[in-house]
């Protein structure tokens, strides 16, 4: 079994990240009206949010506690198969969450699997040249007690998971601005279809107005097959994994 899964994003009408001015305290707020217990991102986006971190004056004395389902704060996931973060202690010096699993493959070189031993940070191993999210998703849920989960990534991560049907929900702020653009800064990043068939259908759940035009959508993903853990989307190609 699955957690479920919710992206959540904020993002310019035209689905672009970059060069937005955006509204943190809204995004945050946003996000705390969802009660989940883990938040899952890519190595790209939680090397950028770690070099933000090292500035946070906030400091926890720090005990491993994955699985220490006493502790009501989220676990963070990262997927980080290239092994591209080596200090994990900014990031679980933050009092958002409880603890850190990573989620590496087979191909993850083997001293950074030592690094990760060392700094006793739990991994879940799964997947020959990339990660297996399908079979990491589910050791997630089985043995760290995961029924729900947000996506808080970028657009690589973002596109594999539902280029996969990994995801239940998108929940998306929507900013009240067009960026435009070629680079691959967008909110849903995969090859371009070759038919119809991979079009992703959403069915509106809710639709909010807030402060200064911004507006807080939040979508069903209606399911069109049954993902199995050896689906071929588990192994595409992106920098996260």
């Amino acid at each position: 079994m699955l957690p479920y899964i919710s992206i959540h994003n904020e993002m310019s009408l035209d689905g672009r990240f970059d060069w937005m001015a955006d509204d943190q305290g809204l995004y945050y707020e946003t996000i705390y009206r969802f009660q989940v217990d883990a938040m899952l991102s890519g190595s790209n986006t939680m090397l950028e949010a770690q070099n933000n971190m090292r500035n946070n004056t906030f400091k926890q004395e720090y005990t491993p506690a994955a699985k220490d389902f006493s502790d009501s704060r989220q676990l963070l996931v990262v997927v980080d198969s290239r092994g591209r973060i080596k200090d994990w202690s900014v990031l679980r010096n933050q009092p958002y969450w409880r603890d850190v699993v990573v989620f590496c493959s087979n191909a993850t070189p083997r001293g950074h699997l030592e690094n990760l031993r060392a700094q006793s940070v739990d991994t879940i191993i799964a997947g020959d040249h990339h990660v297996n999210l399908h079979k990491c998703l589910a050791t997630l849920r089985a043995e760290y007690g995961v029924s729900k989960l947000r996506v808080d990534s970028g657009g690589i991560l973002n596109g594999v998971l539902l280029r996969a049907g990994l995801v239940n929900e998108v929940v998306v702020i929507l900013n009240p601005c067009l960026t435009g653009g070629n680079s691959a800064r967008t909110f849903y990043v995969a090859d371009d279809l070759v038919s119809r068939d991979g079009i992703i259908s959403l069915e509106l759940k809710k639709v909010e107005e807030l402060r200064d035009g911004f507006l807080w959508l939040q979508y069903l993903v209606i399911p069109t097959q049954n993902i199995t853990e050896n689906s071929p989307d588990m192994t595409a190609v992106g920098s996260d994994r």
